[in-house]
């Protein structure tokens, strides 16, 4: 008989913990194993790669909710005579725009606000695994029937005290606790070393084929431009470092080095990259791309990729940038080292704008250092689908 097992995310956007789980789920045995997949947020990019035996549940009526506007919203309350979802939507909304948190303090806000009108999955589950923090793991740990329930960390996870005390609750209700790196399961036992038993380690799944097919067809750069080109991949968000990278960019212009500095990603960070770009005179250097559910044309068709993260659970751009030999530049957080050998399959430098400049001005300029790098890629292992043996033994 067939195992049921349940993963929530909140969404399939184009970023590194969900580009995994698609890997993940591409590569599972559907002979074995039914899968449903819950996600917080729907018509996201990466949901056109999603398996076909994989089962994507409807959406929350709670998610349904949050997409009426005020008006729809009140509307939709008073005909059912039931206010309680329009109450815990206005509470979360007055309380984000009240400070500037991070995503463990949103997070904690909207479940504390929130999760008395988000109804518990109805199913029985064998095995139900929250791929993210936060409100996924919340959800699972609160809201769903399992046998077996397994939380996966994928970022550097170091908390305040209150954070901490109030994410613990939640960890304690799973069996296992999944890093996708051996730093981040350093940094999240800092944290939590009474987990220190129930964490390992499996790495964030690359499928080399997978990449590389797709890299040969679908867009890619279209401006002709005949110089150097740079490419990064990321949500523009704080801990991706893009201040970093503009003041690197900024230097770079100054020093007369021919090239275009090109960004996938989308975020909250637009309107403040874009306004630096206008002040600094980069309009023809920074290029802010938006998003692509194909993003491995680009990274075939870069000169140099270049990561300035703060933190990072495993780097999976690096990753992939790797396995399609483009050389990297990156900034030493804490688990680059589990990918980076810095001079022999890219460069480490410390994490400003200098350090990321002269890394760059490095491999442009020294073509014997780019090409060693770049022959040493060529005959590095290609991806690591085999990580999913440890997913099965995991499971069990």
């Amino acid at each position: 008989m067939r195992k049921n097992i349940l993963f929530v995310i909140d969404s399939l956007e184009c970023a590194g913990a969900e580009k995994s789980l698609v890997t993940l789920l591409s590569l599972l045995d559907y002979s074995k194993f039914k899968v449903d997949l819950m996600l917080f947020t729907h018509g996201k990019m990466l949901e056109e790669f999603v398996p076909q035996e994989v089962k994507i549940l409807n959406p929350l009526e709670y998610t349904d909710f949050t997409l009426l506007n005020l008006k729809e919203a009140f509307l939709h309350s008073s005909r059912n005579l039931n206010f309680k979802m329009l109450s815990a939507r206005l509470k979360y909304s007055i309380k984000i725009r009240m400070n500037k948190y991070n995503s463990a303090q949103e997070a904690r806000i909207y479940w504390q606000n929130v999760s008395k009108v988000i109804r518990n999955n109805s199913k029985k589950y064998d095995i139900a695994i929250s791929y993210g923090q936060g409100v996924p793991t919340f959800y699972v740990a609160e809201k769903v029937q399992s046998k077996k329930k397994f939380a996966w960390v994928n970022t550097s996870f170091r908390l305040n005290t209150k954070e901490r005390d109030y994410q613990m609750f939640f960890y304690d209700k799973f069996n296992k606790i999944v890093t996708v790196s051996d730093s981040a399961q350093e940094i999240f036992l800092e944290t939590f070393p009474n987990y220190i038993y129930k964490t390992e380690v499996i790495y964030d799944i690359n499928n080399y084929e997978f990449i590389y097919n797709l890299s040969r067809s679908g867009k890619t750069f279209d401006d002709y431009f005949e110089g150097v080109r740079i490419l990064t991949i990321g949500r523009l968000a704080n801990e991706k470092g893009y201040d970093i990278a503009l003041k690197a960019c900024k230097k770079l212009k100054e020093s007369g080095i021919n090239f275009r500095w090109y960004v996938l990603g989308k975020g909250y960070l637009e309107d403040e990259i874009l306004n630096y770009i206008k002040e600094n005179g980069l309009a023809d250097h920074f290029i802010l791309l938006g998003v692509t559910p194909n993003p491995y044309p680009f990274i075939k068709n870069s000169d140099i990729y270049v990561q300035t993260s703060k933190f990072e659970g495993f780097g999976l751009a690096i990753a992939e940038a790797r396995m399609l030999n483009i050389p990297v530049v990156t900034t030493r957080f804490d688990s680059v080292f589990n990918q980076i050998t810095d001079g022999k399959n890219g460069l480490v430098v410390d994490m400003t704008g200098d350090a990321v400049c002269n890394g760059i001005i490095e491999l442009i300029n020294n073509v014997e250092l780019r090409e060693s790098i770049v022959n040493y890629l060529k005959n590095e292992t290609k991806g690591n689908s085999e990580e999913i043996n440890k997913f099965y033994q995991l499971i069990g």
